[in-house]
């Protein structure tokens, strides 16, 4: 036994205790914190996370909805291909970036290497076309062209490939029936920006990573109808990624349709006789200038007149919508933007803007009218106007005597409208305006409709301009150092323009007001407001918004939502004024300025209503404008730098009007070879299983094989029932 006393041992003992007490009651406390903060400090925060590395989902993107014609004919739809990609992040945590698989995946694919690393780089300020402009986390398309061979070595040798997929996926798809591409109407898709998927996060249409969106045209325009809803499969895991079980599921919901009020026929009718229309001034010679006419772009626009419903809208230069899909090359985005290509993605139609010329003239008559002028009374067509010392000219410097209002809109006599804006021009106050000035001349052309949008479901329509008082205010104010800078007085002639513009560059001239009221100086119109205003004076006075969209009609054809045409107001006029401008533009057709492109025409069974215009553009060729309307139909059509109106636009509006209602050389209407004689009132029949009841288009100018669909035009036209 031990001769230690047990009283000895018993402080040590205790000591201990306290010690290892204090040490568990450390550990508790530290582990009941960290509990604390785990659990309810962020408890929230770290349930999601859980959640998140226990949940996979899998999205089936939705299939697109088709852009249908107003008879059910594809203009856009699906079509499935094999589509190669690349994952980014993957790419990015290799070594070398990636660039040893992308390397070898150009050898399979046929492709430069430097293409295909171009599509993966992310686009930015600095990075030129081609990039990536999508989600950084979603899979770059490389190309959507892959052959079956191809694809099957990306998949059997993936390690050789990892981070690149090769899968049949669902692509858009331009069809151009009929060759009919309708390219700026449409638009085109590109993937979705990480921009864009936080901004709809909160909204009842979310993006997901691998959406594509509308970028300009109709699919813009009907982009929410159009994409649909994806699917999404929440599968529960395990944390080795084992499948245990499915969560739930959203299943894919298809896009609806977007049925248009385009047939592709006439559309088709209509790119192609424009086509030739600018082929045609090019080989005609320019007094001018000494060369001949350049015709660098043009566009033309058939209306519905009773409704503003676009029949047909073309622009030139044209373009292949379908460079845009799987993702545009450089080559392709260079000649697509480029001034050397004239800008061929512009919508000439709703962004186009020019001086109208004489087409304008129905609104200074309508004026004139407004401001007291008889429409029947006499006044004075000189072959020249004075103004000071300056001298305006009547076209070809031709006078006509003493005509009515409805005769200068005739013979396109412009000294008649030189008088009376002059006489407006001094009667507001000339260079001093009155306070209470009437500005009748610019006032109507805004009641006309001009100076802004007119509303079509287009995205970036233009707004023309009506270089009134006000306009010239802010634009001298706008410009007046830039002119200060630039002029001289003895100077040449566009430095002696901008030393008289700082001076007085605010003032409405005389001279000005002159112009303005044939359609010159700094007037602005496009073709789709001149299109919605002559369509007006052809049902009545009624200003429609024009409208591409018809119906949105459901994948499966049971939910059919009608686009209604929408008025947006009445022409300035009285039905007396209305009915003298419309009888004026039919003598235009049977006996004045356009008479000579009416020869022939069936005037008894399909009265034409015409107006011609020529307008002068400083340091370029003039432009060319033809309006016209009958009963049923509106067409407008402009060319740049092609001549007069007439002359290089009209021909080719009659072989429109005629491959409409089926007119043939000797003026005889043949039904069975009419287009569209009467507008399409009908929508096309969805079936339940997707399908569309579409008829065939035939080549223009080839004849088309006659359909049901056309043989029940032709007994709508003439009455006929079967």
């Amino acid at each position: 036994m031990s001769n230690i006393p047990e009283t000895g041992r018993t402080p040590r003992v205790q000591i201990r205790l306290v010690g290892i007490q204090v040490l568990v009651f450390s550990l508790l406390l530290t582990l009941g914190g960290r509990l604390w903060y785990l659990q309810i400090r962020n408890g929230d925060e770290y349930a999601k996370e859980a959640s998140g590395n226990h949940v996979q989902q899998v999205v089936q993107p939705a299939v697109r909805g088709s852009i249908l014609d107003a008879r059910g004919v594809p203009l856009a739809d699906n079509e499935t291909r094999l589509v190669v990609s690349a994952s980014r992040t993957d790419l990015m945590k290799m070594k070398d970036d990636g660039k040893a698989v992308l390397a070898r995946l150009a050898d399979v694919l046929g492709m430069k290497v430097k293409d295909v690393t171009d599509k993966v780089r992310l686009c930015d300020s600095k990075t030129p076309q081609p990039c990536w402009n999508g989600s950084p986390y979603q899979p770059i398309p490389i190309t959507d062209e892959a052959t079956t061979q191809q694809a099957l070595q990306i998949r059997e040798r993936a390690e050789d490939f990892p981070g690149i997929t090769a899968e049949p996926t669902a692509v858009r798809r331009y069809t151009a029936p009929g060759e009919a591409d309708t390219a700026q109407v449409l638009g085109y898709l590109s993937p979705v920006t990480d921009e864009e998927i936080k901004a709809a996060e909160d909204t009842d249409s979310p993006f997901l990573r691998s959406d594509q969106v509308g970028r300009s045209g109709l699919e813009r325009t009907y982009d929410r109808e159009l994409r649909g809803k994806a699917g999404v499969t929440r599968y529960e895991v395990d944390n080795l990624g084992r499948v245990i079980g499915q969560a739930e599921a959203d299943p894919a919901q298809a896009g609806s349709h977007v049925v248009t009020s385009i047939d592709a026929r006439v559309q088709r009718v209509a790119e192609y006789e424009l086509n030739e229309a600018m082929k045609e001034a090019r080989r005609q010679f320019d007094d001018n200038t000494g060369e001949n006419y350049k015709a660098d772009a043009g566009a033309v626009v058939v209306l519905e007149s009773r409704t503003g419903r676009v029949v047909a809208m073309a622009s030139n230069p044209d373009y292949d919508p379908n460079a845009w899909v799987g993702g545009i090359s450089g080559k392709d985005y260079t000649k697509l933007t480029s001034k050397k290509s004239n800008y061929p993605l512009l919508n000439r139609a709703i962004q186009g803007q020019a001086a109208p010329g004489s087409i304008f003239k129905v609104v200074p008559t309508t004026a004139a009218v407004n401001a007291g002028y008889p429409f029947d009374g006499r006044y004075p067509c000189p072959s020249s106007y004075s103004i000071g010392g300056q001298t305006f000219k009547n076209f070809e410097s031709q006078g006509h005597g003493s005509i009515t209002l409805g005769q200068a809109l005739e013979v396109s006599c412009d000294t008649v409208y030189y008088a009376l804006a002059h006489e407006q021009w001094q009667k507001d106050g000339g260079l001093k305006p009155k306070k209470n000035a009437k500005n009748i001349f610019y006032t109507t052309a805004r009641q006309f409709g001009l100076g802004k949008e007119t509303g079509i479901d287009l995205p970036n329509e233009v707004t023309g301009r009506v270089p009134d008082r006000e306009w010239k205010q802010n634009f001298w104010e706008a410009n007046k150092n830039a002119w200060c800078k630039q002029g001289k007085k003895d100077g040449s002639y566009v430095e002696r323009i901008a030393y008289e513009n700082c001076l007085e560059g605010n003032l409405m001239r005389a001279g000005d007001s002159v112009n303005y009221s044939i359609g010159q100086g700094d007037t602005l119109v496009t073709p789709i407001q001149m299109a919605t205003i002559y369509a007006a004076i052809a049902n009545g006075g009624t200003v429609h918004r024009p409208t591409v969209g018809k119906a949105v009609v459901s994948a499966d054809g049971k939910r059919v939502k009608e686009i209604e045409p929408k008025t947006t107001g009445k022409l300035p006029m009285s039905k007396s004024l209305l009915a003298d401008i419309d009888g004026a533009l039919e003598d235009v057709a049977t006996r004045g300025t356009a008479a000579w492109r009416f020869q022939g025409w069936p005037q008894d069974k399909i009265p034409m209503h015409a107006k011609t215009g020529t307008a002068e553009v400083y340091g370029k060729q003039t432009t060319s404008w033809f309006a016209t309307y009958t009963e049923d139909y509106t067409i407008v059509m402009t060319i740049s730098q092609g001549g007069t109106g007439s002359g290089a636009s009209g021909p080719f509006v009659r072989k429109i009007y005629e491959a409409m209602y089926g007119i043939g050389e000797d003026g005889e209407q043949d039904l069975k070879k009419a287009l569209l004689p009467k507008p399409q009132k009908s929508l096309p029949k969805i079936g339940a299983d997707g399908s569309i009841d579409a008829p065939k288009v035939g080549e223009y100018p080839a004849e088309e094989q006659e359909t049901e669909d056309d043989q029940q035009q032709l007994a709508a036209a003439t009455g006929r029932r079967d």
